[in-house]
């Protein structure tokens, strides 16, 4: 008999995709031999690359009519047992619809916030966990796995690990905090100018330097960040994938919202401080329990995506922020 063969559809973005790991750790886990195919955006080949739970990892930039030929034609030639789909868009379930696989497993209605999807499936799955990861595993489960979730590593290059320590010392850095102000949509992020304080007490008062990680169109957020951290001289970073998980893995601590490198910087190890407002970190928080999550109370869920700071967030102050590091650093010596 033939090992199994599955596709597995996780197309973006970086948080996401680190709460799937853990369900296709289980699939690789109950089927150490089996073909599994992972299909994304191609700015995350690296990322999934870097968890070695795919056979083959292929690339499909859903904007692009010739990306999307190229990728269903490929996937109409093969043999698959099943196609799995941890996204739950229109745009991830018509691929393996269209690719003609057999058996399509998804969430259902449920589960999935745009309307109609699970149509394209024929396992709808009804999630009775809570966490987007244990989600993701009901799939993987439903698919046969013999566990839903199981454990990962993501492996960092030793050239860009080295790569980051030779820059650090350059400038005199050994052991600093990660502040990552940014989010994707504004609405989830907790204010610059108090990262900026924060950066500030961090440096008066434990002797660490910041380092402040923004992404493409942050560029006001570090700003803010160091023009309010009152001469602490933070170091700004907006470097490639590879090397921030290097310097991720490096950090004594990362302070962020419901943010990429928040997750990332927890799936290699590093000790955070989450601060959540309107994304609920029962639902897609910090993946491991000796993590502190500071949330206002009675904070309403929503995904409403605005500029405007949601006032859940404005509720989090920077003393109580500042006392989570005094404490996750403790924990974690």
């Amino acid at each position: 008999m033939s090992e199994p063969r599955f596709l597995v559809v996780r197309l973006s973005s970086l948080g996401d995709i680190v709460h799937t790991f853990p369900a296709v750790a289980a699939l690789r886990e109950s089927f150490p031999r089996a073909e599994i195919i992972w299909l994304t955006h191609p700015r995350w080949e690296i990322l999934v690359g870097s968890s070695g739970l795919a056979s083959q990892i292929w690339a499909v930039d859903t904007r692009s009519t010739a990306s999307l030929r190229g990728v269903i034609t490929t996937i109409r030639s093969s043999r698959w047992d099943a196609a799995i789909d941890y996204q739950g868009l229109w745009k991830s379930a018509a691929l393996a619809f269209f690719g003609g696989i057999r058996r399509r497993i998804g969430f259902s209605s449920a589960t999935i916030r745009e309307f109609g999807v699970p149509i394209l499936y024929t396992d709808r799955v009804r999630c009775t966990t809570i966490h987007i990861a244990d989600q993701n595993g009901e799939l993987s489960s439903r698919a046969g796995a013999s566990s839903a979730v199981a454990a990962f590593q993501l492996h960092v290059p030793h050239e860009d690990e080295c790569g980051i320590r030779r820059h650090l010392q350059q400038i005199g850095l050994e052991k600093y905090v990660v502040l990552s102000p940014g989010g994707g949509w504004r609405s989830k992020c907790w204010p610059p100018e108090r990262f900026g304080n924060l950066c500030r007490m961090i440096r008066e008062s434990l002797g660490l330097t910041c380092v402040v990680n923004y992404g493409p169109g942050e560029d006001d957020l570090a700003i803010a960040v160091r023009d309010c951290s009152g001469g602490a001289e933070p170091v700004p970073y907006n470097g490639p994938l590879k090397p921030l998980m290097a310097l991720l893995r490096g950090a004594a601590c990362i302070v962020g919202g419901d943010t990429g490198p928040l997750h990332l910087a927890i799936a290699v190890g590093t000790p955070a401080v989450a601060i959540y407002g309107p994304t609920d970190p029962a639902r897609n928080g910090p993946y491991r329990t000796n993590d502190i999550v500071l949330r206002a109370p009675h904070a309403i869920r929503t995904h409403r995506r605005v500029d405007q700071t949601h006032p859940s967030m404005l509720q989090i102050q920077v003393d109580e922020v500042f006392d989570a590091v005094k404490r996750r650093l403790g924990s974690a010596t």
